[in-house]
C-alpha cells in the first residue's frame, strides 16, 4: 500500500477487534453449485452493504474475473454522495499501490528489450542516485531488490510526499543524498514507496520518456485501460469518485510518488490486468510481457531471506498473507493492497484457477471492507468454478496449553513491532501486553505458541477476529530476536525485542514537545509529537489525526549525541533520525520533516 506504515497494520487488526462479533452478517451459503456465478453475487452484494454500513464506507466497486470474461461487475453506494452519482464499475478510484504492479511490469518490458539490467546496481542506469549506509560489506542496491523490497531504502521520504503542490517525484534522488539506508540489502522484507518511486525515475531514463506517458503507452493502453492514466491526483472527470472520511467528503491531496501510488483506475480496467495474467501476458493478440517474464515475477524471490520466515513476495506481486488473503488449496495467491489517504483497493488472483477479483473504494474506512469483500468472492467463486471449497479452520487457539514459568519469562520485556512500542509482563500463568491503548492477555495454547485473548472491562470475553486464529512465538534468527505470528502454516515478523542501550544526558534534554517547523501544504500525516523517557528508553509518540483517534509509538536506539535508528525490523524501522541546527536552533530531522521543540 501506497503509505502502509506501521499505523496501517494496526488499524487491520484493530478494526478486526473493535467489529468482531456485530450482529447481522449476511448468512453464508452452505455450498455452491459448479457455475454458479449468482449464488456469489447474491451474497457477496449483501455482504458489501452490510460491510459497507458497518463501516461508513461510501462507495465501491467490484469486478470478477473467470479466465479472460469479467463474469460480475457492480457498484454500491455512491460515487460522489452530494450528487447522487452511484458507484459503478466505470468508475475511476485512486489504485494506491496496486500501482506498482504496472511500474514493476513496465521495467520487466524494458529487461525483454535488453535496456534494463535488474541486478546490475542501481547506480548503473540512475548515475545521480547515492545514499549513505552503514553497512559497509553490503551487496549493492538493484531493481530487483527494490520490486521485492528488499533494498534497505527508507520507507518513504514523507516530507512532501501528500501534499497540494507536488514537486517533480525526479527529485526524491537527490532528496536521498543525505539519508541512511535502513537496512542492508536482502536482509528483510521492508516495503519502500521511495524505492518504487526510483524504478519509475530509471523508467524514465531507459525509455526516453516521462513515466507517466510511458506507461500509458507500453502498459495501458496495449492492455485496453482506456479509463486508467497516471497522475498526482485523482481523476476530476465527470467518472472520478470523491474521497470519503466517516461519510464526510475529504480533500485527496495529491502524490509526489507517483511511480508507488499514482494511478487513477476502474475495477473493469483492472480487470484487463488479471486477464494478462491468465492469458500468460497477452490481451488479446497481443503480447505485453513474456511469459517466462511472467513466470518470474510470480516466482518466490525471498527464499532465502532467513527473517521472512515463510512470507513470500515475487517482483513486484506479494504472495503471501496472513487472515484471508491466504487462500488454501489453490495454487499460488498473487495480490497486492492500495492506499491513498482516503481511497483503499484490493486486487487478488489465482493463476493457477484462473480466477480474480478486484474490489476499489473511495473511503478512508474501507481497508478492512475491501479485504473482506475480495476474499469472500474469490473464495466461493473458486468453489463454483472449481469445487474447491475452503478448509474449516482448525483452531489451535481453542483450549488451554501450559508452558513454564521460565518460558514465559522468557517473553518479559518491550518490543518494536507493527502496533508500535509493545510493553510484555508476566503474571501467573500468562503474560499481559499492552497494545492499541488496550491490556491484552497473551495465554498459552495447546501448540504451544500464545494466543491473544481480551476482555472487555477485564470481565466480558471478546472475540478479536482473525485475531483469535494468530499464535504467537519468539526465535532467533539471523542474530536477532523476534517475535514472529503463526495463521495456519503461514508465518509472519511482527516484532523485535528492544535492547535498551545507555542514553546520554544529551539525548535525555531532548524529551518534550515537537512541532513541524516545515509541514509547507503537506496534509497532516502525523502530528502533535511527543519524545519522553520510559524506564531507559527514548520514545517517540505521535498523533495521526486523518487515519486514528489514537497515538502511536516507535522507540529510538541512540548512535551518538546527534544520530539515531529507530528500533525494530521491516516498514518504517531502522531509519536515522538526526539532530540538525538551523537557524541557531536544534531541530530533529526525520523523513524530510524538520520536528522544533515547542517553546524554542
Amino acid at each position: 500500500m501506497i503509505f502502509l506504515t506501521r499505523w496501517l497494520w494496526v488499524a487491520l487488526a484493530l478494526l478486526a477487534f473493535t467489529t468482531a462479533g456485530c450482529a447481522g452478517m449476511p448468512k453464508r451459503p452452505e455450498s455452491i453449485a459448479r457455475g454458479d456465478y449468482s449464488s456469489v453475487r447474491e451474497y457477496v452484494s449483501r455482504l458489501a452493504r452490510h460491510e459497507m454500513k458497518k463501516k461508513d464506507v461510501t462507495g465501491l466497486s467490484i469486478a470478477l474475473v473467470d479466465d479472460q470474461r469479467v463474469v460480475w461487475a457492480e457498484g454500491f453506494g455512491f460515487a460522489d454522495e452530494a450528487n447522487k452519482i452511484p458507484a459503478t464499475p466505470e468508475t475511476i478510484y485512486r489504485a494506491g499501490s496496486i500501482s506498482k504492479l504496472f511500474t514493476a511490469t513496465a521495467a520487466m518490458q524494458q529487461v525483454e528489450q535488453g535496456k534494463l539490467d535488474i541486478d546490475r546496481p542501481l547506480s548503473a542506469c540512475l548515475p545521480e542516485f547515492s545514499i549513505k549506509s552503514r553497512f559497509a560489506a553490503s551487496a549493492p542496491i538493484t531493481p530487483r531488490s527494490i520490486m521485492t523490497h528488499h533494498s534497505g531504502l527508507p520507507s518513504d521520504l514523507a516530507k512532501g510526499m501528500w501534499t497540494r503542490n507536488p514537486e517533480p517525484f525526479e527529485n526524491v534522488v537527490k532528496r536521498l543524498r543525505e539519508e541512511y539506508v535502513a537496512n542492508p540489502p536482502d536482509f528483510v522484507f521492508s516495503y519502500s514507496n521511495v524505492g518504487v518511486t526510483l524504478l519509475g525515475h530509471v523508467l524514465e531514463k531507459v525509455s526516453g520518456r516521462d513515466f507517466a506517458a510511458h506507461l500509458e503507452a507500453s502498459v495501458l493502453a496495449p492492455l485496453g485501460m482506456t479509463h486508467s492514466s497516471f497522475a498526482t491526483g485523482p481523476d476530476r472527470s465527470a467518472l472520478g469518485a470523491k474521497a470519503y472520511n466517516r461519510g464526510e467528503e475529504a480533500e485527496e491531496f495529491s502524490l509526489r510518488d507517483v511511480p508507488a501510488g499514482g494511478l487513477n483506475t476502474t475495477v473493469l480496467d483492472l480487470s484487463r490486468l488479471i486477464q494478462m495474467v491468465f492469458a500468460g501476458g497477452k490481451s488479446g493478440e497481443r503480447q505485453i510481457i513474456k511469459p517466462e517474464t511472467l513466470a518470474e515475477m510470480l516466482r518466490p524471490q525471498n527464499t532465502a531471506v532467513p527473517l521472512d520466515l515463510n512470507f513470500r513476495v515475487g517482483l513486484g506481486w506479494m504472495l503471501s498473507g496472513l487472515g484471508g488473503i491466504d487462500i488454501k488449496n489453490a495454487g499460488p495467491v498473487a495480490h497486492h493492497g492500495g492506499a491513498t489517504l482516503y481511497h483503499r483497493a484490493q486486487l487478488i488472483a489465482l493463476p493457477e484457477q484462473k480466477l480474480g477479483v478486484v474490489v476499489l473504494s473511495n473511503s478512508a474506512t474501507a481497508g478492512q471492507v475491501v479485504n473482506n469483500v475480495a476474499t469472500e468472492t474469490l473464495k466461493l467463486a473458486l468453489e463454483a468454478k472449481s469445487g474447491i471449497r475452503q478448509p474449516e479452520k482448525t483452531d489451535a487457539a481453542k483450549g488451554e496449553g501450559s508452558m513454564s514459568q521460565e518460558a514465559l519469562q522468557a517473553y518479559e520485556g518491550r518490543y518494536a513491532t507493527i502496533a508500535g512500542v509493545v510493553p510484555v509482563s508476566k503474571k501467573s500463568d500468562y503474560l499481559r501486553a499492552e497494545a492499541f491503548g488496550a491490556s491484552f492477555r497473551l495465554v498459552p495454547r495447546p501448540d504451544g505458541l500464545l494466543g491473544m485473548r481480551y476482555k472487555l472491562l477485564g470481565l466480558i470475553p471478546i472475540s478479536l477476529g482473525e485475531l483469535d486464529h494468530i499464535g504467537l512465538s519468539l526465535a532467533k534468527v539471523a542474530d536477532r530476536e523476534i517475535l514472529k505470528a503463526r495463521s495456519g502454516d503461514q508465518e509472519l515478523l511482527v516484532g523485535e525485542r528492544i535492547r535498551p542501550v545507555p542514553l546520554s544526558g544529551k539525548m535525555l534534554q531532548r524529551t518534550g514537545d515537537y512541532e513541524i517547523a516545515n509541514r509547507g501544504e503537506d496534509a497532516v500525516i502525523f502530528d502533535n509529537v511527543r519524545v519522553r523517557e520510559e524506564a531507559g528508553l527514548l520514545i517517540v509518540d505521535y498523533a495521526m489525526p486523518l487515519f486514528s483517534d489514537g497515538r502511536m509509538s516507535f522507540a529510538i536506539y541512540p548512535l551518538s549525541d546527534s544520530e539515531a535508528l529507530t528500533y525494530g525490523l521491516g516498514r518504517g524501522m531502522g531509519e536515522t533520525i538526526r539532530a540538525v541546527t538551523v537557524d541557531g536552533v536544534e531541530r530533529l530531522l526525520f523523513s524530510g520533516y524538520q520536528l522544533r521543540k515547542k517553546g524554542e
